[in-house]
């Protein structure tokens, strides 16, 4: 294939497009002292700037246990879980390390 023919068939990007997904966004809703007591894959993983897949790698490997709900068997976090990771202990030392 020509380069002239190449560039007939692909699509221009187009200059200054900042096409954003809003994940960031909705991470940056995501308070750490007011999270629920159960938080979602999705949560999760924008939480920790991780992909759900590794979110879920982690629960069968045991490293951040799912709790299961519904017949569909969809995946819930424990809130305590999720900032032991972050290495943020729960309760009044919570508050005094995010300050």
């Amino acid at each position: 294939m020509t380069d002239a023919a190449f560039a007939q068939t692909t699509t221009p990007i187009a200059q200054g497009d900042d096409k954003r997904t809003g994940r960031m966004d909705d991470a940056t809703k995501l308070d750490i002292k007011n999270l629920p007591d159960l938080l979602t894959v999705r949560e999760v993983a924008d939480l920790l700037r991780v992909s759900p897949l590794t979110i879920k790698r982690w629960g069968k490997r045991g490293k951040l246990p799912a709790i299961r709900i519904n017949s569909r068997g969809d995946r819930r976090y424990k809130k305590g879980a999720v900032l032991w990771l972050l290495g943020v202990t729960q309760g009044e030392d919570a508050e005094a390390e995010l300050e």
